[in-house]
């Protein structure tokens, strides 16, 4: 059987959530180096641009022809906040082809000595921005008959990881609703692809402190992008990073309960989020918690004080 060719990128429109730094910045330059016209969205607006910006410079264009990026406000929490960045890419850049939503955020703490503002934050965030983005963009997908949502999800919608309880429980609800999705979309026989990448630990400011864990590295958001590209280009549902990830993912699965712990024990995973550094992460930590717009930034917790 011959195989498929690759999906040319060049001209088509991407989105991208909360793309102004890390995963999303780096995702925003991948597509750039492929052609496509990028649209940043992002709740810190002036850093979207000044993203914008840099990409703008340090991207060469195709043929002489300069990148073309624009960066948006955006709070993925809000409905309308979405409808209104959709429409306005659209606007300025034509149709969108890819979505990719990318905003997330992830605090560190066990469940027990979580704020109920953590909890409500994360899954305002990391569920309601997913939802949001997917309600906007899939009527559209669907009515032009093409389309490709990459949801980014973590590793952490596999498992459960002690530390980051609210986190895991929002990125298996990333994961289990990019699964349903794509098979209500086959159902419908609507023409319309659904990605669903799972990075393990990133090296990135929300990843700060993190322990190491033996077997699986630490990947760069660089790899992250590259995985994306390539699945933009080459359409599948999981997409595990590293790859290995994915590997390692299918065999514990097949074990017991006791065997998949146990692996985890051995791998040093099930310390990886609950020892993580809370120094190094005290600056993230205190961004993430004011995240909402709609809130007055908290105090400081008491395990971030120095």
């Amino acid at each position: 059987m011959a195989r498929q060719q690759p999906r040319v990128l060049v001209g088509r429109t991407a989105a991208i959530t909360g793309g102004a730094r890390g995963i999303g910045k780096e995702t925003a330059r991948a597509l750039l180096r492929e052609g496509m016209k990028v649209a940043i969205g992002d709740l810190d607006l002036a850093l979207a641009e000044a993203t914008a910006d840099e990409l703008r410079t340090a991207v060469p264009g195709r043929g002489g022809v300069p990148v073309e990026v624009r960066a948006y406000a955006l709070d993925v929490v809000d409905r309308d906040s979405v409808r209104a960045f959709v429409d306005a890419v659209e606007a300025d850049l034509g149709p969108i082809d890819v979505f990719d939503s990318n905003a997330g955020i992830m605090a560190l703490t066990t469940f027990l000595d979580e704020s109920d503002d953590s909890i409500r934050r994360q899954i305002d965030v990391n569920v309601m921005g997913v939802v949001n983005g997917a309600k906007e963009i899939l009527p559209r997908f669907v009515a032009r008959g093409r389309g490709h949502l990459v949801n980014v999800a973590s590793m952490a919608g596999k498992a459960g990881f002690a530390g980051a309880a609210t986190y895991c429980g929002t990125k298996h609800f990333v994961v289990g609703l990019s699964e349903a999705i794509r098979g209500e979309l086959a159902h419908a026989g609507a023409p319309v692809d659904v990605t669903c990448v799972m990075p393990a630990i990133v090296q990135t400011e929300l990843a700060a402190g993190t322990k190491d864990t033996r077997g699986v590295k630490k990947v760069t958001p660089e790899e992250v992008a590259a995985a994306i590209v390539e699945a933009l280009k080459a359409p599948r549902f999981d997409v595990f990073v590293p790859r290995s990830a994915g590997v390692a993912n299918t065999v514990i699965g097949v074990l017991p309960r006791r065997g998949r712990e146990g692996v985890a024990k051995a791998l040093g995973a099930d310390r990886a989020l609950i020892e993580a550094d809370p120094a190094a992460r005290a600056a993230y930590e205190l961004r993430a918690a004011a995240s909402d717009p709609r809130l007055d930034a908290p105090a400081p917790p008491k395990s971030l004080a120095p």
